[in-house]
């Protein structure tokens, strides 16, 4: 589901040729609380929440977020929002 939209260069700004292992380890940073949408047992998107500054900016979140190719247009961000 990550090496799509990394890949394509359009969302996040890491290198499209970016290693599996390391899209990982940025994906699921100890920083980032991670959370997956299913339907069933398939994966149909995944996003993050993290604090956005340290210290007296770690009130404000930052988050990301991916949706599978094949569940776009599924209100699957919207529902990830929710």
């Amino acid at each position: 589901m990550l090496e799509p939209v990394i890949r394509a260069g359009e969302t996040y700004t890491l290198p499209r040729d970016l290693q599996r292992d390391v899209a990982l380890r940025f994906w699921f940073a100890p920083e980032h609380e991670v959370f997956v949408g299913l339907d069933g047992e398939h994966a149909i998107g995944t996003y993050f929440l993290r604090a956005n500054q340290h210290g007296g900016g770690a009130h404000v979140a930052n988050c990301g977020y991916i949706t599978a190719s094949d569940a776009e247009h599924r209100g699957v961000g919207r529902a990830m929002c929710a």
